[in-house]
């Protein structure tokens, strides 16, 4: 299995900038991208950006966070952050980061994705 660990978030001005950081253990040699999905009061779920674990790298954005989100991968580390600039009210919701596992060999033997508790952000106007 994978474990997912959030971190960051918290209380900022229209405008400003956060940071949060997901952390992996586990059976991470599985992983074939990160995510950050998002969920705001009484609004759906919603993905808002992602990377693949690949030599590339790739990464892709929700429109309306295209220019002002960053994510990036630290294979070290074996994490990803989401650097968040120019932040607005309507940003505001649980970030939550989650692991999609490839289904290849062994792999598939475990659940498709694992995902952290969430963090908020919040963003005041």
């Amino acid at each position: 299995q994978v474990h997912v660990v959030e971190s960051g978030g918290g209380l900022v001005q229209a405008g400003g900038s956060l940071s949060l950081s997901c952390t992996v253990s586990g059976d991470t040699d599985c992983i074939s991208g990160m995510y950050w999905d998002r969920q705001a009061p009484g609004k759906e779920r919603e993905l808002v950006a992602g990377i693949g674990y690949d030599d590339i790298g790739a990464t892709c954005y929700k429109d309306t966070v295209k220019g002002r989100f960053t994510m990036s991968r630290d294979n070290v580390k074996n994490s990803v952050d989401l650097q968040m600039d120019y932040l607005k009210p309507e940003d505001t919701a649980v970030y939550i980061c989650f692991a999609k596992l490839t289904r290849a060999g062994r792999c598939s033997t475990l659940d498709v994705q694992y995902q952290g508790q969430g963090t908020q952000v919040t963003v005041s106007s």
